[in-house]
């Protein structure tokens, strides 16, 4: 029979309050949340890394310029350096 001991308090706890949830066992929570993240890895793991990271910056997209300028000035000051 295998066993699995989880030496994280924390992800113990976790286990025992999704479990109390659900009104399973915490072996069964377990293996309920690992099963979850199996299946979502594997549909991601359809896409290409390309699309994968096209739907990351569709989520996160970048904010507006600002129109400062990233020069040797600019990262002199920020160690407080004077200018050459």
């Amino acid at each position: 029979m295998a066993s699995l001991y989880i030496k994280n308090s924390d992800t113990a706890d976790l286990a025992s309050e999704v479990a109390s949830l659900l009104g399973t066992s915490k072996t069964a929570a377990v293996h309920d949340a690992l099963l979850h993240r199996k299946r979502e890895l594997e549909r991601a793991g359809a896409l290409t890394i390309h699309e994968r990271m096209e739907a990351w910056r569709q989520a996160h997209p970048l904010g507006e310029p600002t129109g400062m300028v990233a020069d040797k000035a600019f990262y002199d000051s920020l160690n407080d350096e004077d200018e050459d």
